[in-house]
């Protein structure tokens, strides 16, 4: 899908930035990290998330929003990723959302994610520009969600930074 073609997500966010390509390693590293349990993984990426933070999204006076998990993810995970992946970043995250349900976004195939219904709901007033933080960009529906939720609700810019896409 070609956001930017689309009526409801055109324009709804600024950007993305991811700092580092997904492929076969970094797939082995993302299961450790996060379903494996070894967070410690997510320290090796710090100086390169900061780097690209500074690089690209320290001038914009963003507020850092984790993308939520449902309270069984949480559970079972002992972590939200995007949570973890702020605080490398030296921020704590801002919470605007919640989310509808527990279904695995990854256990979806590319046209099931561009077709659902958005699983988040809006908790939170933006004021300021949102930079939503996660840590795999696969088909921008997470993002657009979040970022269609924030621009409908008046939020002034939507970016994101990913650590991969």
């Amino acid at each position: 899908m070609r956001w930017e073609q689309s009526e409801q997500y055109a324009g709804c966010l600024e950007k993305n930035v991811s700092v580092y390509t997904y492929n076969e390693f970094a797939r082995e590293v993302v299961a450790r990290w996060k379903y494996r349990g070894d967070f410690i993984l997510v320290e090796a990426f710090a100086e390169a998330l900061q780097t690209t933070y500074h690089q690209h999204f320290q001038d914009v006076g963003a507020d850092l929003v984790a993308i939520p998990l449902s309270g069984q993810r949480i559970q079972e995970r002992g972590f939200n990723q995007s949570d973890a992946i702020i605080a490398q970043l030296g921020f704590e995250a801002v919470d605007f959302f919640t989310r509808k349900g527990s279904e695995k976004q990854s256990k979806r195939g590319r046209r099931e994610r561009v077709s659902s219904e958005n699983p988040f709901v809006l908790v939170g007033e933006p004021r300021k520009p949102v930079l939503l933080v996660d840590d795999i960009y696969t088909t921008g529906m997470t993002v657009r969600h979040l970022a269609s939720l924030l621009k409908g609700h008046g939020c002034p810019a939507v970016y994101s930074l990913t650590l991969f896409r």
